[in-house]
């Protein structure tokens, strides 16, 4: 089973505290910083996540790219990000694929179960890419034991000592 994730772009920074706040000093920044957590989000999930954000808020009307192997889309002129969202999911529904959608919006919600999608939550999805991020902390953490250890077990003393000595040559 394949799974997709359609994210409200907008919505989650209105939503997302850490970006709201950044938001009001670099609308641009905020969006990368979403795409960047989406990317995260592709990577440790397998999910395929496309971030749909409205065209009235940026140049580029229409516009769809890829950023961090995440699909970036823009509404084109007159379309908001809820009607893309709508139409990304009767294009995208098969039997084989579950499609998620990340919005706060209650009718937007409400439109999306109705066409077959699950619904997912600003709070919801902001909560998963904490727990991912501390997942991927926690996963770094230890390949970094794994490559730092050796057959014969070390106490951490000795073996910042060899480290020490390590570094001098």
């Amino acid at each position: 089973m394949k799974d997709i994730l359609l994210v409200d772009g907008y919505n989650m920074i209105g939503a997302w505290p850490e970006l709201r706040i950044l938001k009001d000093k670099d609308l641009g920044l905020a969006r990368d910083r979403l795409v960047e957590a989406m990317a995260e989000y592709q990577a440790y999930t397998g999910y395929k996540v496309k971030v749909i954000f409205d065209a009235h808020m940026v140049e580029g009307i229409g516009k769809s790219y890829h950023n961090h192997r995440v699909d970036v889309l823009y509404t084109r002129k007159n379309e908001t990000a809820d009607e893309r969202i709508e139409k990304l999911v009767n294009e995208l529904k098969r039997i084989d694929t579950r499609i998620h959608v990340a919005t706060s919006d209650f009718t937007e919600q409400s439109l999306i179960f109705g066409s077959g999608a699950l619904r997912k939550s600003a709070r919801e999805l902001l909560l998963e890419t904490e727990t991912i991020e501390k997942g991927i902390d926690t996963e770094v953490q230890n390949t970094q034991k794994r490559r730092n250890s050796t057959k014969i077990p070390l106490s951490d003393e000795i073996a910042e000592i060899f480290e020490k000595w390590r570094r001098q040559r």
